[in-house]
């Protein structure tokens, strides 16, 4: 075998190992989606409110950024969370891990009394910690979770 018909062989072998199973002009493997709950917004944004990759789903932190003590703070967040879960076809049942930011320590035990349940039988894995400087928005919790579709 000369050394050009090597070099064919070759590429023609890594060529059919990288598109296997792929139809021409597909990308190989997952696609990355962003999911709207509303219009596109115009130009680029600083960031996406939710993405999935293959089957995983990643919700961005959510705040909320009114009047209210911890209890009311959580189960806004906790309902947007569920709004933007829902949006992209997952739930709450289907978040595997979940990232809590308190702006004050002291505020765990009101959050985790309204945190308790929403998450069905099996809540997810979940980080909590307050966050040195607070919360943007003068939040007093900020969620993000990782979910699956």
């Amino acid at each position: 075998m000369s050394k050009n018909d090597r070099r064919g062989f070759l590429k023609a072998g890594v060529a059919a190992a990288a598109g296997a199973g792929v139809a021409q002009g597909q990308p190989a493997g997952p696609a990355k989606k962003v999911h709207y709950r509303g219009p596109k917004p115009k130009g680029t944004p600083m960031f996406s409110g939710a993405v999935s990759y293959g089957n995983l789903l990643f919700i961005a932190g959510k705040g909320y950024h009114k009047e209210g003590d911890i209890k009311v703070h959580t189960k806004a967040v906790l309902d947007e969370v569920q709004a933007e879960l829902e949006n992209a076809g997952s739930s709450m049942a289907k978040v595997l891990k979940c990232n809590v930011y308190l702006n004050d320590l002291k505020d765990l035990a009101g959050m985790n009394e309204v945190f308790k349940g929403r998450f069905g039988e099996t809540p997810p894995v979940r980080t909590t910690i307050a966050a040195a400087g607070g919360i943007p928005g003068n939040s007093l919790v900020e969620i993000d979770v990782i979910a699956y579709i």
